[in-house]
This record gives structure tokens, C-alpha cells and sequence, in this order.
């Protein structure tokens, strides 16, 4: 069967019909303008008027110089402004008016804080009485004087014979009335240790400690305690509840004597 070519007009492919023809592109350069002619003669322009230092930082400045006013007027005052009370506590052995005068504080005219300094207080801190002690000032007119006292708790025998009343620490305290078990001894000083064994035996009402190189006595009610090591008198020291009854145990690091 013979095919029969189709006429030019419908040879051309489905897409191709879409298209449509472009004009030519026409590119036109703008013509560039003539070149400014420099005029030498003419005079420079003036520079911009520069800013005042002032203009430029005032407000901060003005700030910082208001809170330095502020700060200095509140440093005035909590320095000048005068004390008028004064309040005490912690103190039993000392008075309200021995720890003011110690303490620097017993002026008759009202002060300000300017004119007290750390070093008023120093006989405060150097009293044998007195463990520590701490001075706040409470705005706007007060004074409070914290303290915190050593108390009595032994008395301590010296070679000549003189008692004199301790402290837990063993700082001998002035004007202490007589408290607490007899401390003595001779050679190295114990006190220490006898102070020791005085306080963890003392529910049996301890009356006496002596030490010497060789060991530590403790007198008490229920009877007495010997060691020659302060450690093994302070652990099997509760023996005295079954085994003393009024006698005398020895403790040894191989074993126990009781002499009745």
C-alpha cells in the first residue's frame, strides 16, 4: 500500500506550533555623559563643626557624678551619724558595763563610727573571759557586741601550791570561783590530758587528777582509775561502775588490777 507524504504546511511537530517567535534582540548602549570638569580654583568645602567632649559623654558624666555624690553622702552618714545605743549579749561572768568599757564603747557622748576603730575592741578580744566576740553596727544608731564566754570547768595546782581556776582549754580565768576536780601533777606538763579524762569521766563526779611521766590518776566516788596510757583510760574508764566499788583499778595494756 502505497503512502501518500503529507503537504509542508502540515510536516511541522505539535511543540514547534507553542512556539512563537522572538524579535530580534536590539541592545542599545546609553551614551555616557560627559565627563564634570574639575573647577582648582574653587574653595574647599568647610569641615563639619566638631562636638564638644561635653556634648558627646555629659549624661554618662552626669550620672557618674551623681552616684559618687550619693555614695559619698551615704559614706558620711554611716560614719558620722552618732551611736546612741548599745546592746550586749552572751556575757554572764562579765557585765554590760565591763564589756562596753572593754569593748570601747562606754563613752558618756554619743560617737560616731569614724572615730571607733578595731583596735578599741582589742582589750575586748584579749579578756581571758571572753572566746570570741563580734561588734556589728546596726543602722542607723546601734552597736551590738556579741560574746560568747569561756566557763570554768577545773582547778589547777601549781608547784607552790596556789590554785587557780581553768577554762576547757586551759586558759586560767581571773576572779573564777572555785569549780571543778583538782588538776596536779609534776614532769611534763598533762594538763591537757588530765582535762581529758576529767571530762569524759565526769558523770562518775570526778575530784581529782594527778599525772606523772609514768601515768594519769583519777579520783572519783566510785573509786580510782590509773593508767599509764591516757588512751586506755579513756575507753575501759566505765570500769569503774563494776570493779572499782570504792577501790583501785590499774589498766594496763595486757590487763586489769584491782586493789580493794
Amino acid at each position: 500500500m502505497a503512502v501518500t507524504p503529507l503537504p509542508p504546511e502540515f510536516r511541522t511537530a505539535p511543540f514547534d506550533a507553542a512556539r512563537r517567535p522572538r524579535p530580534p534582540a536590539t541592545l542599545e548602549r546609553a551614551a555616557a555623559p560627559p565627563p564634570e570638569e574639575l573647577d582648582f580654583t574653587a574653595p574647599p568645602p568647610a569641615p563639619l563643626p566638631r562636638r564638644r567632649f561635653w556634648q558627646q559623654y555629659g549624661v554618662f558624666l552626669s550620672i557618674m557624678l551623681t552616684a559618687l555624690i550619693l555614695a559619698g553622702a551615704a559614706v558620711g552618714v554611716w560614719f558620722y551619724l552618732p551611736i546612741k545605743a548599745v546592746q550586749i549579749s552572751g556575757n554572764r561572768h562579765l557585765s554590760d558595763v565591763e564589756v562596753k568599757r572593754l569593748a570601747g564603747l562606754s563613752g558618756e557622748k554619743p560617737f560616731g563610727w569614724a572615730y571607733y576603730g578595731a583596735w578599741r575592741a582589742g582589750a575586748l578580744r584579749d579578756n581571758a573571759w571572753v572566746a570570741s566576740a563580734q561588734i556589728t553596727r546596726v543602722f542607723p544608731d546601734r552597736v551590738e557586741v556579741a560574746i560568747k564566754e569561756r566557763r570554768p570547768v577545773a582547778q589547777v595546782r601549781s608547784s607552790n601550791g596556789n590554785l587557780s581556776v581553768i577554762a576547757a582549754d586551759g586558759v586560767p580565768l581571773p576572779d573564777a570561783p572555785p569549780t571543778g576536780p583538782i588538776i596536779s601533777g609534776w614532769g611534763p606538763d598533762r594538763t591537757g590530758e588530765a582535762l581529758l579524762a576529767a571530762r569524759v569521766l565526769s558523770r562518775y563526779n570526778v575530784k581529782s587528777v594527778t599525772y606523772t611521766p609514768t601515768g594519769i590518776t583519777v579520783t572519783t566516788d566510785q573509786g580510782t582509775l590509773w593508767s599509764g596510757d591516757a588512751a586506755l583510760l579513756l575507753k575501759y574508764g566505765q570500769a569503774i561502775e563494776t570493779q572499782a566499788q570504792g577501790g583501785r583499778i590499774n589498766l594496763y595494756p595486757w590487763g586489769v588490777s584491782v586493789q580493794r
